[in-house]
């Protein structure tokens, strides 16, 4: 049987387009082997908003936003704090990496006995066994976001 060369370039084309068409809709199909997705939760500061006294014998009032307290088994602390005028973190000595960011207002963080001035974009990284506090200066609230590992033990 004698195919002509235009009706072969069509079958190829045609072939080549299934092929390449069970490839890809393999490759974009989910596999149903793999495990499940872990999910996500979303939480929004209205919902965790805590009055709190200033942690570490810092003084005066904040607002305390501990995100995903309640989830298990995570490690990760994640929070924000609004310290209201005349409060603070008081001074304590490190236990473990900490990371602290300065989202608005100002204040004064004591690094080993140093005071240094911090403001909105200001992150300052604390190791374990270097100590700090933190005082709000100014009018507004000074806002922070806090993160570190939690111990093995808890929260």
């Amino acid at each position: 049987m004698r195919h002509s060369t235009s009706a072969c370039l069509r079958y190829g084309a045609c072939l080549s387009a299934l092929i390449l068409g069970a490839a890809w809709t393999r490759a974009a199909a989910p596999d149903r082997s793999a495990a499940a997705p872990g999910g996500y939760i979303i939480e929004h500061d209205a919902d965790i908003a805590a009055n709190e006294p200033g942690t570490h014998n810092g003084g005066g009032q904040t607002v305390g936003y501990s995100f995903f307290k309640k989830v298990p088994n995570l490690r990760l602390i994640f929070r924000k704090r609004a310290l209201k005028p005349g409060s603070g973190i008081g001074y304590h000595e490190q236990k473990e990496d900490e990371i602290y960011y300065v989202l608005s207002g100002r204040g004064v963080m004591t690094l080993d006995g140093k005071p240094v001035d911090v403001g909105p974009g200001t992150a300052i990284l604390t190791r374990p066994g270097s100590s700090h506090g933190l005082k709000q200066t100014g009018a507004e609230d000074l806002v922070i976001m806090i993160n570190y590992e939690a111990p093995a033990a808890g929260r």
